[in-house]
């Protein structure tokens, strides 16, 4: 009483085995590299390499992803076997920064510079980076490394075409708490350990029951 449990645990309550409930499982969560050239779908019409291929198999369960990255967009990218704790990684009242490297060809004007900073008018709506700072180049290659708190399809992208400059490379390097690690090579996963998950889920109000409920109390005899 009072340990938590994981997908695959056999689980013995009076010398009888229990079978657990989904819910009374600790989720998984996956750090994962995505290379450029996989989609973020089990389901395309052209047949694209999906990232899903590249996982951990599961007897039971699937695996979610949170949020997307384009197709030609590389780095950070979580998933987990929750849906519920997904949603909330996703949802907007958590405020979880994205953080981006951004590489264009050829120099930023000034003008284009400030703009981004100050915000650009997208088709569907303001689009504003909270942090935006340069990060050096060799070169006709210049690089960017912006944040901000929202995941809109193509984004960043559309945010510097809008000032004319086309983007030859996007790296997610950051989503919330979690940075892409220094040595996690491109199409490799790194799974949280379950003291990492239970305190991932406290942290968004999803404390197991392990976590949330003492052990009762023994009845007098």
């Amino acid at each position: 009483i009072g340990q938590s449990v994981s997908p695959g645990d056999r689980v013995k309550l009076g010398g009888k085995l229990v079978r657990l409930r989904a819910s009374d499982r600790l989720p998984r969560v996956l750090l994962y590299h995505k290379p450029e050239g996989e989609i973020v779908s089990r389901n395309d019409p052209q047949h694209r390499p999906s990232v899903f291929t590249s996982l951990p198999r599961m007897a039971a369960g699937r695996w979610v992803a949170v949020g997307r990255l384009d197709f030609n967009t590389s780095g950070l990218l979580l998933l987990t076997t929750s849906g519920d704790l997904a949603n909330r990684l996703m949802h907007p009242r958590y405020e979880l920064v994205r953080e981006y490297a951004v590489r264009i060809l050829g120099d930023l004007p000034d003008e284009a510079r400030q703009r981004l900073r100050d915000g650009i008018e997208l088709d569907d709506g303001l689009a504003k980076f909270d942090s935006f700072q340069e990060a050096g180049g060799e070169g006709a290659n210049r690089w960017y490394r912006v944040s901000l708190f929202e995941g809109r399809n193509r984004e960043v992208r559309r945010m510097f075409e809008a000032v004319g400059v086309v983007v030859s490379r996007l790296i997610r390097v950051r989503y919330g708490p979690f940075v892409l690690p220094p040595g996690l090579k491109r199409g490799k996963v790194q799974e949280l350990t379950e003291p990492e998950v239970q305190r991932l889920l406290v942290d968004f109000g999803m404390a197991p029951a392990a976590v949330r409920r003492p052990p009762p109390r023994p009845r007098p005899g």
